[in-house]
């Protein structure tokens, strides 16, 4: 076996690793990113925890087809980068549409979050979703809050009974 065909199998066995692990996979067209900006999105893309790199088309073809990403075929044309995100399935999108916002060379194409297939309209609002922990704090607020008004109420009657004995 030549080694070029086995050096191709490892990378193929690396993408496939890599899907079978992320909660989420988007995929970019990087086309017309200079280098610092590049350099700019894998470190933000480190700093999250997020693997950001870019395979040739047809190793990720095979990985998809063998790892059940068969409906991410038909995205990869052209040059492609792939995000991967292992422990927060929002984090990819939320990072790379934010820096197509300010970097309008970068496109979002499509991905998958959590096994279902999503379009580009559908990644855009993945990544619009706020982080974990805002929807965690929203929700322990909105459980906080009757109990806080209830306890102002009990006190404010408390305190008027109090008042008037005085």
């Amino acid at each position: 076996m030549s080694n070029n065909l086995e050096i191709k199998k490892q990378i193929v066995e690396e993408i496939k690793e890599k899907f079978s692990k992320a909660q989420s996979a988007v995929i970019v067209d990087y086309r017309g990113l200079n280098v610092e900006e590049v350099t700019e999105l894998r470190k933000k893309m480190r700093e999250a925890g997020v693997d950001y790199k870019v395979y040739k088309n047809t190793l990720t073809r095979l990985a998809a087809k063998e790892t059940g990403y068969e409906s991410l075929l038909g995205d990869l044309t052209g040059p492609n980068a792939i995000a991967f995100g292992y422990h927060d399935p929002v984090t990819p999108a939320k990072i790379l549409n934010d820096f197509a916002k300010d970097h309008k060379k970068l496109e979002l194409k499509a991905g998958v979050v959590e096994g279902k297939y999503c379009n580009l309209e559908e990644i855009k609002a993945i990544a619009e979703i706020p982080p974990r922990e805002v929807l965690l704090a929203k929700l322990l607020g909105s459980i906080k809050s009757p109990l806080s008004n209830l306890a102002y109420l009990l006190q404010a009657i408390a305190d008027k009974k109090n008042g008037a004995e005085a």
